[in-house]
Formats: structure tokens, sequence, C-alpha cells
């Protein structure tokens, strides 16, 4: 799964890097982020119907991650749903609606993942095994990562029709199966899409199939490196997280 990731460039760099068109006024209120977590607010691209002219325009929005259907009674059930697998998000109803017409990227600059320890002798007490490992992973060149993802509005039935708040926007991010380099960290990662597939995936009158072939693509050349477990607190939110440390958990020399 992908549960952490960071996203700290300014917002004209993503605008710049994405060629978007319009910035909305909340995306200027998000701070950078070294430690995104579920629930946060995150930086979205996206293709919609601008609200002064009707054109489709790309987009820099905020949505919450974790992707609330519709249909939901209400907004917790988001909580469980901050991945789509792509072997089923055409198909499986929380996100086969989304995938056909609501689709987005989420610019990062990096994820986090967990690498779990061996398996500890049999009978050691819980207390004595080693905890996961996290691992800073991001693009070999540094270059920005578009996490495919999917949107959704959720309409709240408690809030007047004229509450400015009474509509909500969420993200879930799509995963695959892990590469053969990074499969020792974790079984699953982000689908990565490369720029000549940004237009095609964002595109809303580009249908479900064309948008799962799109998934297929082989993703970047990724770094992994080892960080401190004070990525596991999302409390903790500094560049400092981003600073390799030995696989016993000790900073590495600069």
């Amino acid at each position: 799964m992908c549960g952490r990731y960071a996203s700290f460039r300014e917002d004209q760099a993503i605008a710049d890097e994405f060629a978007v068109a319009t910035v909305a006024d909340d995306v200027r209120l998000l701070p950078p982020s070294w430690n995104v977590a579920p629930t946060d607010g995150v930086r979205t691209v996206v293709e919609r119907a601008d609200r002064a002219t009707g054109e489709i325009t790309r987009q820099l929005r905020v949505a919450r991650w974790g992707l609330v259907p519709s249909w939901a009674k209400d907004p917790s059930v988001g909580s469980r749903m901050i991945n789509a697998r792509v072997e089923t998000v055409a198909d499986k109803p929380a996100f086969a609606r989304a995938f056909a017409a609501r689709r987005a990227l989420l610019p990062a600059d990096g994820y986090y993942e967990w690498q779990a320890p061996p398996d500890a002798p049999a009978g050691a007490p819980r207390s004595r095994r080693a905890p996961k490992q996290p691992f800073w992973i991001h693009p070999a060149d540094d270059d920005l990562a578009a996490l495919a993802g999917l949107y959704e509005f959720w309409r709240d039935p408690g809030k007047a029709d004229d509450a400015p708040d009474r509509w909500l926007v969420t993200v879930t991010v799509v995963t695959r199966p892990a590469t053969e380099a990074m499969a020792p960290i974790h079984d699953r990662q982000p689908v990565i899409l490369p720029r000549d597939a940004w237009s095609a995936w964002l595109d809303p009158a580009v249908g479900a199939d064309e948008a799962r072939d799109l998934l297929t693509v082989a993703p970047p050349r990724l770094t992994a490196v080892p960080v401190s477990t004070r990525v596991n607190a999302v409390a903790n939110n500094s560049p400092a997280l981003l600073d390799p440390v030995d696989v016993d958990g000790s900073q590495s020399p600069a």
C-alpha cells in the first residue's frame, strides 16, 4: 500500500510542472509536508469545467486523502480507501465511477514504505521483535512523481444546500504490484505515471478501457533510502525525515 508520502515543492513549481491553468485559493494555504498522512488535505491535479466559463481546464486543487464514495452514509469510510488496487480499480463499486471519469494526479516528491523485519525466533516475546524499517522512496533523478489517483464528491446530508462546506472532495492513490527492485521492501507501490500519459489520464472524455491501459506503463527508476522511525508519527513533519540512517536505525554520516 501507499500510506505516507511527501509533497513539499512550491505551489507554483507544481503548477508549472503540470501546466496547470488554475490554482485554487485553498492550495495556497496548504503548507509543504514531508509526512502526508491519510485524511490530510493533499494537492491534486484534475481537469474539470471552469465555474466561470464552463471550459475544461487543468486545475490544482486540494482534496482529502481517503476516497469517500458518493453513496457513503458518512465520510469515515474514507480512512479505509486511501488506496485502490490496479487489479480491481475499474470494477470495485467504491472506485468504478471515479475511474471512468474522475481521475487525478497527486504530485509527490516521493513516498514511504515499511519493510518487515526478519521473522523473530520461535517463542521470542513481542517486545523483542524489531520494528519495521521505513524507507524513503523517490525517483532516482529527483524528478516530481505523478501518482495516479481518483477523486470523488460526497454531499453531506446534514448541511444546508447553500452551505459552503456541504461538498467533500476526496482522493485515493492507485497502487500496483511492486517491481522486482522494490519487492524486498513491500509487495505494493503507487502507480507513477510518465509525463506522456498525464493528459490522457486526466481527460474525463477518456473512457475506462483506455485508462486501464495507461496503468500498465513501466514505472520510473526509484531510489530507496532507509530513514528513521520518526516518520511513523504523523506529528513529525520536517525535512529531517528524509535523512538516511544505517539499517540499525543510527544516523548515517553526511
